[in-house]
């Protein structure tokens, strides 16, 4: 077996370990209702008649008719229950499952999470308990359930989903995609066999559009074939076998530094578009790299700069060959498509490149080959000078070697004999090409043949030969002299491309190792500046956003003095995360380039760059390197930023805790003396100057009272300890209770009443609505003035039923129409005093636990609207003949 077709060790590892484990299959789907869920348990029963032991650990039916048919036949651990806040959960029972170890447990909502007191917060991490033990799985999901999809789905339903899987589940999963046509299952959806008809009209007009849907079905189609891909590559490296093929279409270009590379480029640009298939930019660094004028470098730095900005990944092979190295690439990156370029001219260089061509042609199997006709670009005269470049100074050390070796072999030659004098000429040719290229071995071997023929080949002293072997000996010399230069030439090229490769790798390396032992922002970028000023051999620079744009927080040497024009362009990179200034298209003004330090948190920094002068910012044959360094920069920033993060979670979290249990504590203790202490001013009959002294003491202990009633509330929303008993609701009765229990204080006020006889009974939380509605009222009359009336209205709008409550006070701020209902938030254009900021938050609280909205907005004439929305899947249909 060739070294090239061995399996992987790493891929055998990695098979090792998933025989020691359970198997995990995950039935995919779109959407709910494309029957993940039946699937899953017709191929349960299917491996249970055939002799296996399998269980249902949990099943979700959510009622119908052909799932719970299928459960029947096969037998279920009974699920556990969990007593939380006075409720009754059920969970899947994971101590009875590890227990029973059935071959197959069939676990239904991958995503789901579990309730509190389970080991595990999540069904995932059950599931992988599960597989640890030895126990296959079978499972399901839909696609919007997938982490690095989240933000996608978002994008277009509008939805953000909370109960999310990792990625990394589903690597070693097998995945069975349950496919849908978007009308078949708005049809399922409409004969109910998904929800009941009411949350049926609701998902059509929302998440079950058929936008919605085509979306979803493209991501499930294509997450499954990324999953078919990679399986593929998994049994490449697990058989040895070779092969470019691939689940999806990948774009590889292979540029250089010719002009036409620039046209390749866009060409393969296309194609990628046109396929929706990742591109990749390929640069082949073989010896002649040393020897490129700086045309070349600029032509190349051009195409590589072009390549970066239609989002290609840049890879730079040293190499020998150019055909081997494309080809190993295509392998690496399984390309399913080649472009490359091919001159119309007949010169040399031109006939080498199709010599190129044609091993390419030849050896790319499975791969399609694009080739894009460019005009002739290069003359003989410039591929012979590029060969033939070299220095005076190994030229005249070659000289001096030959001349050295001819002294010695003619002072040698009484003993020494003339026969071994020819085979010593090598040895200055051969040290002449490996310390100083071709060029420098030519020059050695035509000197050692003129040396051979005037001082050993008679007649000697003369150039003249007489014998036709001394001839044939004369230029047997100079041909195997030049094909020993020439190997050792490349020999030496490939040893020095050779050499710098490991030390790349190796900076690389150390790099990542330096940015993973530092945890502050000012010493990594330091870092980065320190370590890609010495790599790339340019001045470096660091600058983060602050209030007065970008400023510069690192530097690889003396902090330079940036012009306008360089704060723009670092500003301008900044802002848009795209390269601006020197070598780019956007202001290009600049003396130096700045690379945005992107990442999916956004860009965290700017990278600033600058070359010598008049040289190209980042070298052509380093871009590669550079992009590495600046996607390690970039990754080290993201991991910064994500640390601190968590640690101001972690501040915040124990921060509220705390504050939850401060005020928890302050409002059961103060609650019992403020009860005696209400009942006792109640219970006096005060008279004549003591009246009001006693009326003062009843109004504060009632509002003391409301201020721990509200204290008290706030703490039960903040533990998740709202629970809506829902009921049917009239909503003429919550808005009387709400008016009837107004404070006494408020008896002399107005407050107009208008209530649609059209509003249905509503599914809510009578109590909960009635405290509420109250709050909202309460605020209004507080910071409304004491001759305005304030109107209550109960009416359907668009999206259900609605609640209204209006002022003519100062109105809300401007902007501040989500930030009013943060807990202590209050009108900050109000001169009145007393409300505590708790009646909005928990107004908030109480309707996000019933799973209704609540808005605010400035009236066009004064004063302020508080909005109760109702959806409409809240509405209940009631029969008043049943009724009656």
């Amino acid at each position: 077996m060739s070294e090239d077709a061995r399996p992987s060790p790493d891929a055998l590892l990695r098979e090792a370990e998933r025989e020691r484990r359970g198997s995990l299959k995950i039935f995919l789907g779109a959407a709910p209702g494309v029957g993940k869920t039946y699937e899953m348990l017709l191929e349960g029963t299917e491996k249970r008649e055939a002799g296996a032991d399998v269980a249902i650990g949990i099943v979700e039916t959510h009622g119908r008719a052909e799932t719970e048919a299928m459960v029947a036949d096969l037998p279920v651990v009974p699920r556990r229950t969990i007593d939380y806040r006075s409720q009754v959960l059920t969970e899947m029972d994971l101590d009875a499952l590890l227990e029973r170890r059935p071959d197959i447990a069939l676990v239904d909502e991958l995503a789901h999470t579990n309730a509190p007191g389970s080991r595990h917060p999540k069904r995932w991490q059950d599931i992988a308990e599960l597989l640890d033990a030895g126990i296959d799985v079978m499972t399901t999901v839909n696609i919007q359930h997938v982490e690095s999809l989240n933000d996608i789905v978002g994008s277009f339903t509008h939805v953000r989903i909370r109960e999310t899987v990792p990625d990394r589940v589903f690597e070693n999963a097998e995945i069975e995609l349950i496919d849908l046509p978007p009308e078949d299952l708005i049809a399922r959806l409409e004969a109910g066999k998904i929800y009941v008809p009411e949350q049926a009209r609701q998902a059509l007009d929302h998440f079950f559009s058929t936008g919605n849907l085509l979306a979803l079905r493209e991501l499930a189609l294509r997450h499954a074939a990324n999953y078919v891909d990679a399986r593929m590559h998994e049994h490449q490296s697990l058989t040895g076998k070779d092969g470019t093929y691939a689940g999806g279409q990948r774009v590889l270009v292979a540029v250089s530094e010719e002009p036409g590379s620039e046209r390749i480029l866009r060409a393969a640009k296309r194609l990628a578009d046109a396929l929706k298939a990742p591109m990749t930019a390929l640069y082949v660094e073989t010896p002649s790299a040393a020897r490129y004028s700086d045309e070349d470098r600029t032509t190349l730095a051009r195409t590589l700069s072009l390549a970066a900005t239609f989002g290609a990944a840049l890879v730079s092979v040293p190499a020998t060959s150019v055909p081997e190295a494309i080809l190993s690439q295509c392998r690496e990156t399984r390309a399913t498509q080649l472009v490359i370029g091919k001159s119309r001219d007949r010169s040399r260089w031109g006939r080498r490149r199709d010599r190129v061509l044609r091993e390419l042609l030849d050896n790319a199997k499975g791969v399609a080959v694009h080739v894009i006709p460019l005009e002739g670009e290069r003359s003989t005269g410039a591929f012979t000078s590029r060969i033939l470049r070299g220095s005076w100074r190994g030229d005249l050390i070659a000289l001096a070697l030959v001349g050295a070796l001819t002294a010695l072999a003619y002072a040698a030659e009484p003993w020494l004999g003339r026969g071994p004098v020819d085979l010593l000429y090598l040895v200055p040719v051969i040290a002449s090409a490996s310390l100083y290229g071709f060029r420098a071995g030519l020059v050695a071997a035509i000197a050692a043949g003129i040396a051979y023929n005037f001082f050993f080949l008679p007649p000697i002293y003369t150039f003249i030969i007489y014998s036709p072997a001394n001839v044939i000996t004369a230029i047997l010399l100079v041909l195997v002299a030049l094909l020993t230069g020439q190997l050792a030439a490349r020999a030496r090229a490939a040893a020095a491309l050779a050499m710098r490769s490991a030390r790349e790798n190796a900076a690389l390396a150390r790099f990542a190792t330096r940015l993973g032992a530092v945890n502050e922002p000012t010493e990594t970028a330091q870092i980065v500046c320190d370590e890609v000023r010495a790599l790339l051999a340019v001045q470096t620079i660091v600058l983060h956003a602050s209030k007065e744009g970008a400023r510069i927080t690192a530097s690889g040497q003396a902090e330079p003095t940036l012009t306008s024009v360089d704060h723009a362009a670092a500003s301008w990179a900044l802002e848009h995360g795209e390269p601006a200034g020197n070598g780019t298209d956007t202001l290009t003004a600049s003396v130096w380039q700045f690379r945005p330090l992107k990442t999916s948190l956004g860009v965290l920094a700017v990278l600033g760059l600058r070359g010598p002068p008049g040289r190209a910012p980042i070298p052509a044959e380093r871009a590669a390197l550079a992009e590495s360094l600046i996607d390690q920069a970039a990754l080290a920033h993201e991991r910064l930023k994500l640390e601190l993060d968590m640690r101001e979670v972690e501040v915040v979290r124990q921060r509220d805790t705390l504050r939850a249990t401060l005020l928890a504590s302050l409002s059961h203790d103060l609650r019992t003396p403020l009860t005696a202490v209400t009942a006792a001013a109640e219970a006096m009959r005060p008279s004549g100057e003591d009246a009001d002294l006693v009326e003062t003491v009843r109004m504060e202990a009632r509002r003391l009272g409301r201020f721990l009633s509200d204290l008290l509330d706030l703490t039960r929303i903040e533990e998740g300890a709202v629970t809506p008993d829902f009921t049917a609701t009239d909503l003429t009765d919550v808005v009387s209770s709400a008016l009837a229990d107004l404070p006494k204080s408020y008896a002399h006020r107005e407050i107009e009443t208008t209530i649609d006889p059209n509003v249905p009974f509503v599914r809510a939380d009578a109590v909960l609505l009635h405290h509420a509605l109250l709050n909202l009222v309460d605020n209004a009359l507080k910071y409304s003035p004491d001759d305005t009336p304030v109107h209550v209205v109960a009416r359907m709008g668009r999206r259900g039923p609605v609640i209204d409550v209006l002022d003519h006070g100062p109105g809300i701020p401007n902007g501040a129409e989500l930030r009013i209902f943060d807990r202590f938030a209050r009108g900050e254009t109000s001169d009145r005093t007393g409300g505590s900021g708790l009646g909005l938050a928990i107004v908030k609280g109480f309707a996000d636990a019933m799973g209704f909205g609540v808005e605010a907005s400035r009236r066009q004439r004064g004063g302020s609207r508080f909005s109760i929305r109702i959806p409409k899947d809240a509405v209940v249909n009631i029969d008043l003949e049943d009724i009656a």
